[in-house]
């Protein structure tokens, strides 16, 4: 138990959703119910307030072990828990049943916008979150120039962070997590909004970070990422513990379950995110000729149909997208946000389309992840569909493949040799 530093006991997490009223109850139903029968109208309002709740555990008797140093991975579908065990873990909310044991400071990085005081300059949210961690003053002084040169907004340390850009935020908050020394290090996907270079640095960082002999648990729907810094996995499935232990046996374990979503149907799935309103009810590849295809070919024209259906019947802006990853590794984002200048609005049900020409993917079985969004998420589902290529002569050049010898090769990108001698 010595090296034991997080010992999650039987940890189960219950929240209570509430759903709307029927359109039966405005105020003139309830005044004529006080007036006809007092006492049945009191006894039927508390039959709906019953009603209107609903039990959801987001973790249901999860148990689990992290050992001193070691650099644990937390994998699962959108909807697992994992966010959730994250938070229970750093006592941002406590279980509804169970117990947990951590040995030592905890630093947290789960999401934009928590962590720091929005009104405070990032210069004091440094210290405070030093204070908060048990620092003296003097030692977050001397790591004060570390922080600041890491997280690269040395001109905006003076400024109210609730002015920062979100980039801006996450960089300043995973220095200060980092660099003051937690005995327990938690990130969750929040990474994801800095740029590659920033990224590759926080990685970096973590990886010293265990070696220095403190833990990291960290969340990520990237498997290679996973493979490559962590020693551990633990994987979720409905909240629930479905598989721990060396990180490419856990991993191996989740791909086999992801695979097996392809025969639910799109619309029917519900390890999905977002709050529902506009929802992606099926995916559709379609060949040059506007045809469903088993398969396309590298180099042709290509389309991605995203179809969706709105909860009601308003016009809402909608950002449409679908991500395009091969063996859990992103190649690119088709997004109307991005190729369209003007937004664009949607109603009832429909679909819309994303047209790749001279398709750049080579041969090979590719993952669909289709999302819609606004200031808010209305819906996004991984493994949401497949679309399976061809290689084909993109170059022009007679060949398909540059060696047989080769591994497959993600994106193709057109380009000219010069200089022969």
């Amino acid at each position: 138990m010595s090296d034991t530093v997080i010992n999650v006991e039987n940890v189960s997490k219950r929240y209570i959703i509430g759903h709307e009223a029927s359109k039966g109850d405005g105020l003139r139903h309830a005044i004529e119910g006080v007036f006809r029968s007092p006492l049945r109208w009191l006894r039927s309002v508390k039959e709906n307030r019953q009603a209107t709740k609903e039990e959801f555990w987001a973790l249901r008797g999860v148990n689990m072990e992290v050992k001193r140093g070691e650099v644990t991975g937390i994998i699962g579908r959108n909807g697992a828990g994992k966010s959730t065990l994250l938070k229970v873990l750093s006592r941002i909310t406590d279980p509804t049943e169970g117990r947990i044991r951590l040995r030592g400071t905890v630093a947290s990085l789960l999401e934009v916008g928590t962590g720091f005081h929005p009104e405070l300059t990032g210069r004091e949210n440094i210290f405070l979150n030093g204070a908060i961690l048990g620092m003296p003053r003097t030692e977050i002084r001397r790591k004060f120039d570390e922080i600041v040169a890491f997280s690269d907004i040395e001109k905006f340390i003076d400024t109210p962070v609730k002015r920062y850009s979100s980039g801006m935020y996450v960089r300043l908050a995973f220095a200060v997590a980092a660099h003051l020394e937690p005995d327990i290090l938690i990130v969750d996907e929040v990474l994801a909004v800095g740029d590659a270079a920033f990224q590759k640095k926080c990685l970096g960082k973590m990886d010293e970070v265990a070696k220095t002999g403190r833990t990291v648990l960290f969340v990520s729907h990237n498997m290679p990422l996973i493979a490559n810094l962590c020693t551990t996995a633990t994987m979720l499935r409905g909240g629930r513990v479905a598989a721990t232990g060396e990180v490419r046996s856990v991993i191996d374990r989740y791909l086999a379950d992801v695979a097996g979503l392809g025969s639910k149907p799109l619309a029917e799935r519900t390890d999905r995110s977002g709050n529902g309103e506009i929802m992606v009810t099926d995916l559709e590849v379609l060949d040059r000729s506007g045809k469903p295809a088993a398969n396309v070919i590298s180099g042709e024209t290509v389309t991605i149909r995203l179809h969706y259906v709105c909860r009601d019947h308003g016009r809402k802006e909608c950002r449409a997208g679908v991500m395009v990853r091969e063996s859990e590794q992103l190649c690119c984002v088709l997004s109307t946000w991005m190729a369209r200048p003007e937004p664009i609005y949607v109603s009832g049900s429909g679909h819309i389309d994303f047209t790749v020409r001279d398709l750049p993917l080579a041969g090979g079985v590719y993952t669909l992840d289709p999302f819609l969004e606004s200031n808010e998420l209305y819906d996004n589902v991984s493994n949401g569909g497949e679309m399976s290529v061809v290689d084909g002569d993109f170059f022009g050049s007679g060949r398909i493949k540059p060696s047989p010898h080769w591994r497959s090769v993600g994106v193709l990108v057109r380009h000219e040799c010069h200089g022969f001698g």
